[in-house]
C-alpha cells in the first residue's frame, strides 16, 4: 500500500465557501423575517394586542353565624358526680362532683343551619332521683331522670 497523495484543490473552493456563507446569512435573514411577521405584523394589523382576562381573586363566601343560649341543669336531692358536658366551642368540660341544683350556662356561636350537638352526662350517687335537662334558647330540648344509685346517665341532642 502506498501513501495517499494530496489532492490539490482547485481555485473554485473560495467561491463555494463564499456561497455557503451567503446561504447561512440568507437563512438567518429569512428566520428573522418569519419571526417578525408571525409575532409583530398580525398584532399590529388587528389593532392593539389583546390582554388575557385576569381571574378575580377567590374570596371565601361569608358564612352567616348564629348564637344559641345553652343551659345544662342537674336537679336532685343532693349532688351529682362525674359530670361531663360539651360547652362553648364544643370544649369538653368535666366536674368531679357538683351540689344540686346545678347549672352551667354559655353561648355557643356557629354557622347558621348547622345542627349543633349538646350533651351532659352524670352519675347519680344516690339515694333519690337525679334529673338532667338541656335548655337551648329557652326551650327544653332534652330531659332525663334516673333514680338508681351509682347509675351513669346522659341527656343529649
Amino acid at each position: 500500500m502506498g501513501v495517499p497523495t494530496a489532492i490539490r484543490l482547485g481555485h473554485d473552493c473560495p467561491r463555494r465557501a463564499r456561497s455557503a456563507g451567503s446561504v447561512v446569512v440568507v437563512l438567518g435573514v429569512l428566520a428573522a423575517a418569519v419571526a417578525v411577521t408571525t409575532f409583530v405584523v398580525p398584532r399590529t394589523a388587528r389593532g392593539p394586542a389583546r390582554e388575557e382576562p385576569v381571574a378575580a381573586p377567590v374570596v371565601p363566601a361569608a358564612v352567616a353565624t348564629v348564637s344559641h343560649s345553652v343551659v345544662y341543669e342537674l336537679l336532685g336531692a343532693h349532688r351529682a358526680q362525674d359530670v361531663t358536658y360539651a360547652a362553648a366551642g364544643s370544649a369538653l368540660t368535666q366536674r368531679a362532683e357538683v351540689t344540686t341544683p346545678w347549672s352551667a350556662e354559655f353561648t355557643r356561636v356557629g354557622p347558621a343551619g348547622r345542627t349543633e350537638f349538646y350533651s351532659i352526662a352524670a352519675r347519680n350517687p344516690g339515694p333519690g332521683e337525679l334529673r338532667c335537662r338541656i335548655v337551648v334558647d329557652g326551650v327544653v330540648v332534652a330531659e332525663k331522670t334516673v333514680a338508681e344509685p351509682g347509675r351513669q346517665f346522659s341527656c343529649a341532642v
